[in-house]
């Protein structure tokens, strides 16, 4: 008997390590239920529900080609080792296959788990299946890794030119083993069931992550780069939350984008290679996780930065959760994450900018306050965007490069129809007012719509002052 442990590789197609453990003889499945371990990573209730969902279709998948799904349960991930020893003995298993997953939690986990598993004699296999390339093998010249991200992008088009990644076979149907598969459960303590209106936006499987690729591929990716910065539109391709669970593959995103533009990733379909620059930002940030450790451990990648002056202000901090700055877009935007458990990314920016410049409040509490509603969380791409838009992190905004919430909302909710969506109690302002009721005369309080918490311009100047008192890169060398 040959294992696969499932993590965030929730399908049946395109997945390396299921193909290669099928390779082997007859296969079982296992998933940890690990309750505490995604309590210490602030994983959604959303995203913790979404992954359950997702469990039951993939069960099925796996039921008609007689490969079995086991559920286990090990309150955190130091307590892995010995579940999962303990499984091999009861099925005989002679080999465990997992594909790579990256941060320094997860790195640890599966050292200590094939050391456990190698002592009793089982092999322990782990595969690149998240990612086009290995973490550590597109480096600078001098053998470090990028740190820009158009820098690291020219090398992966060249590798991308000379070896595309490939699909990898779908498993074909086995004898029955004689292991039943457990149930998969509904819900799991200390992880509230979502309301059923966000569970329908997200519907689980594989079968609908395909649709949505397919539908996104055919219609719309050649308005991508257009429409992507609209949150009224719908530009985007709305398959994050089945990336981050594995769901999907990035080679099958990668493969269907090519299809629309004759193979090709620097030329022609200019929607598809904005696409595609998008698929590689999510290569970036998982190669940084990688590269530079310490912002798995709540560190800014720019070590200077970790000197800034931050403010400790937790009713500003409530009220930006609470969708009660008395800024529109910015209310907006935190009310869809809060309903939906997705942000459109334009407004991701604009939110973590706020927050940072304008609150001047530690980045790292929005990183957690995101991951904790977010169903697509996920730590590189969560860290990598909050980190840009504080100036802490890589390839990050100049720190004097600070996003207006209002000139945002005019640009990209120019007449206010997402903003009225999400704050229907404007729903009478015109379109000039919408943006900035109090400063359309004689309609503040209109529905009870609060005031700014924050003078724009006074909290922009507050924010370079902080940025200016920071000591440069060479005096904080000691803390690379």
């Amino acid at each position: 008997m040959h294992l696969i442990w499932l993590r965030t590789d929730l399908r049946l197609h395109d997945n390396t390590a299921l193909a290669a453990a099928s390779q082997r003889g007859t296969v079982a499945a296992v998933y940890l239920i690990t309750p505490e371990q995604w309590q210490a990573h602030d994983d959604a209730p959303c995203k913790v529900d979404f992954w359950l969902r997702n469990l039951q279709h993939l069960s099925q998948a796996l039921g008609n080609l007689n490969i079995p799904l086991l559920i286990r349960h090990a309150a955190t991930w130091d307590q892995a080792p010995t579940v999962l020893s303990q499984l091999c003995r009861e099925l005989s298993v002679e080999s465990v296959h997992v594909n790579e997953e990256y941060g320094i939690h997860e790195s640890r986990r599966d050292s200590a788990v094939a050391q456990a598993l190698e002592a009793d004699g089982v092999t322990f296999h782990s595969y690149l299946d998240q990612l086009f390339f290995q973490p550590g093998s597109v480096l600078t010249k001098t053998g470090t890794y990028f740190q820009v991200f158009s820098q690291f992008r020219k090398v992966c088009y060249s590798r991308l030119h000379s070896a595309l990644p490939r699909r990898v076979p779908t498993p074909k149907a086995q004898a029955e083993p004689g292991v039943k598969s457990d149930p998969v459960p509904t819900a799991v303590e200390g992880f509230p069931t979502p309301s059923e209106t966000l569970r329908a936006l997200w519907p689980a499987g594989e079968d609908e992550a395909r649709r949505r690729l397919d539908a996104f591929a055919d219609q719309q990716i050649s308005y991508y780069k257009d429409e992507r910065d609209f949150p009224a539109k719908p530009g985007t391709s709305q398959l994050s939350a089945y990336l981050a669970a594995g769901v999907v593959s990035p080679r099958q995103c990668l493969h269907a984008a090519l299809q629309t533009n004759q193979g090709e990733f620097e030329s022609g379909d200019i929607g598809a290679i904005t696409w595609i620059n998008e698929l590689l930002w999510r290569e970036f940030y998982k190669h940084i996780l990688v590269g530079y450790p310490r912002v798995s451990r709540h560190r800014a990648f720019r070590p200077e930065t970790e000197a800034l002056a931050w403010r400790k202000a937790p009713e500003d901090l409530a009220a930006w959760q609470q969708a009660r700055t008395g800024l529109p877009i910015i209310d907006a935007a935190m009310r869809q994450l809060l309903e939906t458990g997705w942000m459109h990314n334009r407004l991701r920016m604009v939110v973590a900018m706020f927050l940072t410049k304008n609150l001047l409040i530690d980045w790292r509490e929005g990183e957690r306050f995101f991951m904790r509603h977010l169903i697509d969380g996920d730590l590189a791409a969560n860290n990598g965007g909050w980190q840009w838009s504080s100036s802490t992190g890589t390839d990050s905004a100049p720190y004097f490069r600070i996003f207006s919430p209002l000139s945002q909302s005019e640009k990209f909710d120019g007449d206010g129809v997402f903003i009225k969506r999400w704050l229907p109690e404007l729903a009478a302002l015109n379109k000039k007012q919408v943006h900035n009721p109090e400063a359309a005369g004689g309609l503040f309080g209109v529905a009870d719509y609060p005031r700014a918490i924050v003078d724009l311009k006074q909290s922009r100047e507050r924010a370079l002052a902080a940025f200016r008192r920071l000591p440069s890169r060479q005096e904080m060398a000691e803390y690379e």
